[in-house]
């Protein structure tokens, strides 16, 4: 038998006690000049709360990672990244990379999160522009009193946009 890739399985809840770590959620002091806090929620496509989800959040030099609470809600303390290079060498707006993992996934979801303030550089982005116009907005966290929201739909009308990985 030759090598043969191991098929998906779903996984499990058992990222409450597994994967999370000490102030996991936070990647940068809340008082910095550049932080940021997200908060959103993990939706299923009944837009019912998804309460034992995990998502991470990296770019550049921070990760962090958040558990969803009984309500799907997460939250992120990070640092607002730079602009940065893409494959081709065009700008990227500054985003940060988002992993989705639930329960019934057979793999991790990747999409992107883009920062409200940053209408110019989104609208140049050169992965924003592929994605289709009516669904840019999925991608983009909104400002609600200083604290970013952004909610992840994994299905329905206002599905995320999710890329391949």
């Amino acid at each position: 038998m030759g090598d043969v890739p191991t098929p998906s399985q779903t996984v499990g809840p058992f990222f409450a006690f597994a994967l999370p770590f000490a102030d996991g959620e936070q990647a940068a002091d809340g008082a910095g000049p550049d932080s940021v806090r997200i908060q959103g929620q993990l939706l299923d496509g009944a837009d019912e709360p998804v309460p034992d989800g995990l998502l991470e959040v990296w770019q550049t030099d921070q990760f962090a990672r958040s558990q969803t609470d009984p309500e799907g809600a997460f939250q992120f303390v990070v640092r607002k990244p730079p602009a940065i290079p893409g494959p081709n060498g065009a700008l990227q707006a500054p985003h940060m990379n988002l992993i989705v993992f639930a329960r019934g996934l057979l793999k991790h979801l990747v999409t992107r999160l883009y920062f409200p303030d940053e209408a110019a550089a989104n609208a140049v982005d050169p992965v924003l522009q592929e994605v289709e116009p009516g669904r840019r907005h999925t991608l983009i966290a909104r400002d609600d009193g200083g604290v970013l929201h952004f909610d992840v739909h994994l299905q329905g009308e206002e599905e995320t946009v999710f890329f391949a990985s």
